[in-house]
């Protein structure tokens, strides 16, 4: 593996480390612009917040290792090295890096020719917890183990420590000298977090020593317990910290899976939590309905609620329950009151979380993470850059990003950079490279590259364009609806691609549509409104417009033969009988309104993960299935368990289309290069794309982030990298779309903790807000 891919996959599968926030201004602080949306944290002074307590803060899973370096680190690995490790750099509410003056009193580049030697100062009263001082002892061999020279050593990123010569004390302990073979621009990403020469002084304590334990730690917080069967991992606070105190006693991090969540909140299992827009709808309505805003009449029958179980319940439903469960058929009545029964349980629980979830609030930002639209370029008709380029300008990436931050109150604005996100200094929108929206500029690269509407169909009926024809479902998620897979649906094969339907007369295109109406109104009953985009395929419609169709064919076959037997003579000779008919001559199959190309129709695989957090995902797939429709291109939406997503499917190159994230990162011109690097033949054939899971790359692009990790002047670095992003932008592999929403339930006294945005949380100032005194509350 690549050391700038383990760099990457660790930014992938942790997402950006979480570094103690501060606030400070340096070079190009203009550069980037404001971010998207500020932080939620309900910002309080210290002196505001009470000294003690406890914060239960839910996360994903316990980690599997607390070496952040190792390839199965993961978020909450990354949460714990920011509460209990030094972090030399920090990245403040922009995304921005700076100084973390509890570590550094300054950092800086002293020399620049013949090489780079940066000089780190360090806080004097920074120590490990077992006293020891931290020193120039912990740089080196933090770099010994990252830089890839010791395979014995087992790392999942080395991305700079390879540049690095040397690593020696300065003028006195405080002081590390670090000297620098090749030139690294983004030399601020190192030794965060530094861990302990404990841990990094030899392979053995490397690759485990710290999987479960860290023995020695330097951060406002020590590790506690980890307890696995608890799900719990305690940080207690460090007595040996020199900086500000923390003002809690202990933060708990507990594992609830993200569903169970607003459950565990209501239960006072956790404080502060991740949501879901499903449960931050839960909380709104709680804190609706205790301010007394609730219609009137708005409550379902029996006096159920107004939403939640038996919401739905109508009074004929209610009456027709009580009736069978009070009927003359006992076996039928017993079973309809355990029904009730449950059905009761049920709307007390969800009333009584309700209550609960009131003392809450949804604090909201956009997290450090973008969605995209990766197109594969590997393969089909995607290979060719003009179709990527006319997918890409079909689409409304405004519209798009309304459609997921508008209803939830963010601010909806298209991401514009593949490098950055804004407020960042190297973000710039370059989305000019390629183009905005524009149909007809669409429609003319794909008939430069050879699609036309009406193309002659020579493939099977019923083929699928493409390598994959046959998968439409990984077998892993349960079909069906409610079940969060409902299948396939192919956009556009309904929609005149045969050329033959054409001629089936008016009748049948009338009956056709009448019955996908009815098949439409039905799923609309059935799916509470869902989109027949993401709905099975109208078959009952397209079966009556084919017997009909048949059928009209047989009738003007069988009038052609009486008039041509007329015109003989042969009908006044009954002995001579009819003439068999001629067998109809067999319509040419065209594509109909959909493009197609040497015989095959313009159809793309729609990949998207079908787990219960993935529905914006789906909706926006489903607006885009939409919009490439209208320009003539089928899509095939295939929908995939969670689990297999990513390893099945987006690694693999088993996709044409798919909609994932990419988190930020600070130091693009390392941490960018290995996702958009020009694919590599291996000596197999396949191909070597480190993260680049769209195959579609460059030698420029590659070039010109190679240039930007070894220019030393920051500002000209910047300017590369936004050069890179352009090129990328005009490839076409990978189109932005919007920033991820961030929301986080917290207990509404807790201050300084929500929803970070760009920054990451500053775990000593986290607490809870001082009770007002008597005369405060008299005002």
């Amino acid at each position: 593996m690549s050391q700038r891919r383990r760099r990457s996959l660790a930014l992938l599968t942790s997402g950006v480390l979480a570094l103690p926030l501060l606030t400070g201004c340096g070079a190009g602080d203009d550069e980037g612009g404001p971010a998207a949306a500020g932080q939620d944290i309900a910002t309080t002074t210290r002196d505001k917040v009470a000294d003690g307590g406890v914060l239960r803060w839910a996360v994903d899973s316990l980690p599997d290792t607390l070496n952040a370096f190792q390839a199965d680190a993961d978020a909450t690995t990354s949460r714990i090295a920011g509460a209990v490790l030094p972090q030399l750099f920090v990245l403040d509410a922009k995304g921005r890096p700076v100084a973390n003056p509890d570590y550094l009193e300054k950092a800086e580049v002293i020399e620049r020719e013949p090489k780079q030697v940066v000089l780190y100062k360090l806080n004097q009263q920074a120590v490990w917890s077992d006293g020891r001082e931290i020193g120039a002892p912990d740089f080196v061999a933090q770099w010994r183990a990252l830089n890839g020279k010791d395979s014995a050593y087992w790392t999942a990123r080395n991305a700079g420590y390879e540049r690095i010569e040397k690593i020696e004390k300065g003028k006195t302990d405080l002081e590390v000298r670090v000297t620098f073979a090749k030139p690294y621009a983004d030399w601020r990403s190192l030794f965060s977090p530094l861990y302990p020469r404990q841990v990094t002084g030899t392979p053995d304590a490397f690759n485990e020593g710290a999987r479960g334990t860290l023995k020695v730690t330097a951060g406002p917080f020590a590790l506690g317990a980890i307890d696995k069967k608890t799900g719990t991992a305690a940080l207690t606070r460090n007595p040996r910290w020199w900086g500000k105190q923390a003002k809690l006693d202990t933060m708990i991090l507990t594992a609830v899976p993200r569903a169970e969540r607003p459950a565990a909140l209501a239960a006072g299992k956790v404080d502060l939590a991740e949501i879901d827009r499903s449960g931050a709808e839960r909380i709104a309505l709680a804190r609706r309905d205790a301010a007394g805003k609730a219609g009137k009449g708005g409550a379902g029958a029996g006096g159920a609620p107004a939403h939640g179980p038996g919401a739905a319940v109508t009074p004929a439903q209610a009456t027709l329950s009580w009736a069978n469960a009070f009927g003359t058929d006992e076996e039928k009545a017993a079973q309809e009151r355990e029904t009730r029964t449950k059905h009761t349980e049920a709307v007390k629980r969800y009333a009584d979380e309700q209550t609960a979830l009131r003392r809450f609030t949804v604090r909201k930002s956009l997290e450090p993470a973008y969605t995209q639209l990766a197109m594969n370029g590997a393969s089909g008709p995607l290979a060719d850059e003009r179709v990527r380029r006319a997918v890409a300008r079909a689409l409304d990436r405004q519209a798009l990003a309304e459609l997921v931050l508008k209803p939830l109150g963010l601010p909806a604005k298209p991401v514009g950079s593949h490098v950055a996100l804004a407020g960042q200094q190297a973000y710039a929108d370059n989305s000019d490279a390629l183009g905005g929206q524009d149909a007809k500029a669409a429609q003319a690269l794909l008939a430069d590259a050879g699609w036309r509407r009406g193309g002659k169909l020579t493939e099977p009926v019923g083929a699928k364009a493409g390598p994959e024809s046959a998968p439409q479902d990984d077998g892993k998620t349960p079909a069906g609806p409610g079940t969060g897979n409902d299948g396939l649906y192919i956009v556009g094969d309904d929609d005149g691609a045969n050329g033959e339907a054409a001629e089936a007369g008016s009748d049948t295109r009338a009956a056709a549509a009448d019955a996908a109406a009815a098949d439409a109104a039905a799923a609309d009953g059935e799916q509470d409104g869902a989109s027949p985009v993401l709905a099975p395929a109208p078959f009952g419609a397209q079966q009556k417009a084919s017997l009909l169709a048949q059928a009209a064919a047989a009738a003007r076959t069988a009038d052609d033969a009486k008039r041509s037997a007329a015109r003989d003579g042969d009908a006044a000779d009954p002995a001579k009988g009819s003439p068999a008919p001629a067998p109809a001559k067999q319509a040419a199959r065209t594509s109909g309104n959909m493009l197609a190309k040497d015989g095959k129709a313009l159809t793309l695989r729609f990949v998207l993960p079908a787990g219960p957090g993935s529905e914006s995902l789906r909706t926006v797939g489903e607006r885009i299935s939409q919009t490439l429709r209208k320009l003539g291109v089928n899509t095939e939406t295939i929908k995939v368990a969670d689990d297999s997503f990513f390893k099945d499917h987006i690694a693999s190159g088993q996709y044409d289309l798919a909609l994932y994230s990419w988190p930020a990162t600070a130091f693009p011109a390392t941490d960018a290069r290995p996702i958009f690097a020009k694919p590599e033949p291996a000596a197999d054939g396949s191909l070597l794309v480190e993260q680049n899971y769209t195959r579609v790359g460059t030698d420029h692009i590659d070039q010109l982030f190679d240039q930007a990790v070894g220019e030393l002047d920051e500002a000209q670095s910047r300017e590369l990298v936004r050069k890179a992003d352009a090129r990328i932008w005009a490839a076409a592999g990978s189109i932005p779309l919007f920033q991820r929403p961030e929301l986080v339930a917290v207990r509404s006294s807790l201050v300084n903790a929500g929803a970070f945005g760009l920054g990451a949380p500053r775990y000593q100032d986290i607490g809870w807000k001082k009770a007002p005194k008597a005369k405060e509350k008299k005002k």
